[in-house]
């Protein structure tokens, strides 16, 4: 079990050890039976799987070995001519990888070493059923390797389960985020949220921006709205096809995209070399995803901003990111989008806080009690069953006259004889 902060290197402290494993192991020959599966890296979202294995193609340049990486969203048949040609290393997410597997097009008896990354964020996305049924596949003598910049009581519990006495390389203390990034709160009434956003994009000159909103509809609208005030804006999320993320992401790395508006699914492993600002537009529920979204900023040793703009019903989600990351938020009033004096004070001054100091309240004022109303006696009274309505007797009928005699209904009456 590993655990560091956000943007050290994690991928290159799994990557590196194991190439230098599987390079005594490695073939020049061209027969897909020279290049099995070997080595198995889990993640939970595509664009991190793609990064992953950009970075084991780049560190293995030099070295005969083969990679591939599978993910859902795209036609599976190229990745079924790769698998087929042979390859050593494989990334991929669970449910695409179950699906190779159903279809026979992947193998895992050689495989020695299995690698979870982003563990927690898989436990989320609830894929745990899936990588047991994955790790059931798998050779019984293999090493097992899990990676994370957070690591809750739950991931712990699924470790005691797949490892086997694990050793724990915890480089920073648990949840800690970048000393480089510096965090800043602005409180803001939700409704002037957008008109925040974009007067600091247009204040500040913000050329590249990353902004994360809580779903994918919010996603959505925020993104066109910010293309209404003439700011180039894109949105990624899961309902988007797997060409549309990649699309957007490469142009937010290219700078054509000034305000990349993303779900957490970009909080996860993304590289994107020197981000200087992040926005949290809609704060997180959880505190563990605040410190995997500002991870996307201030990486490899390098400055970055995050910022969260809190609305008076966010306070104890901060308060949660304040306990989780040990540390005191600033917070910075913008002039004309401030909510009421009552909701920034609790905001500034919070109860509990630290250096807070708690008012005394004054006395409330007792109202005089209400008039004694009687009881309704139809609410009251104790209930009682009804007594089934007694038949009335009715008169006995008259007798009726002689009635006619009608034909029957074949061959009529027969007449008396005189």
């Amino acid at each position: 079990m590993a655990g560091a902060q956000t943007g050290t290197g994690k991928t290159a402290a799994f990557a590196l050890p194991i190439l230098q494993r599987l390079a005594p192991l490695a073939s020049t020959s061209a027969s897909p039976a020279r290049h099995p599966v070997r080595a198995l890296i889990l993640t939970p979202t595509r664009e991190l799987a793609i990064q992953v294995e950009e970075s084991f193609r780049e560190y293995a340049r030099h070295l005969p070995l083969r990679s591939a990486v599978v993910y859902g969203g795209v036609d599976m048949n190229a990745q079924i001519a790769q698998l087929r040609q042979g390859v050593e290393i494989l990334v991929a997410t669970p449910g695409r990888l179950l699906d190779h597997v159903q279809n026979k097009t992947v193998m895992f008896g050689q495989v020695s070493v299995l690698t979870l990354d982003e563990a927690d964020r898989m436990l989320d996305m609830g894929f745990m059923p899936d990588i047991r049924r994955i790790i059931a596949l798998l050779p019984a003598v293999r090493q097992n390797l899990m990676f994370s910049a957070t690591f809750p009581e739950e991931i712990r519990k699924l470790a005691a389960t797949i490892l086997r006495n694990p050793a724990e390389v915890q480089v920073a203390a648990r949840n800690a985020v970048a000393d480089l990034v510096t965090h800043v709160v602005h409180p803001v009434a939700r409704e002037k949220k957008r008109e925040l956003l974009c007067h600091l994009i247009r204040s500040r000159n913000l050329t590249q921006v990353l902004v994360f909103t809580g779903t994918r509809i919010g996603a959505n609208r925020l993104a066109h709205q910010l293309r209404r005030e003439h700011i180039h804006a894109d949105a990624i999320h899961g309902d988007k096809s797997q060409a549309e993320r990649l699309v957007a992401l490469e142009d937010f790395k290219a700078g054509k995209v000034a305000v990349l508006v993303a779900t957490d699914v970009a909080s996860r492993g993304l590289d994107i070399e020197g981000l200087p600002q992040v926005i949290n537009f809609d704060v997180p529920h959880s505190p563990e995803d605040y410190v995997h979204r500002i991870g996307r900023t201030g990486r490899a040793g390098m400055a970055g901003e995050a910022i969260s703009l809190v609305a008076p019903d966010d306070h104890e989600k901060l308060a949660a990111i304040e306990k989780l990351i040990k540390r005191k938020i600033e917070r910075v009033i913008v002039p004309g989008f401030s909510t009421d004096s009552g909701a920034v004070a609790a905001l500034i001054g919070r109860e509990g806080g630290r250096g807070g100091r708690r008012e005394p309240r004054e006395p409330r004022e007792r109202h005089a009690p209400r008039p004694h109303m009687p009881a309704d006696p139809i609410f009251s009274k104790p209930y009682e069953p009804t007594q089934p309505p007694v038949p009335e007797e009715r008169p006995a009928a008259a007798p009726r006259g002689k009635q006619r005699q009608v034909a029957a209904l074949l061959g009529g009456l027969k007449r008396a004889r005189g």
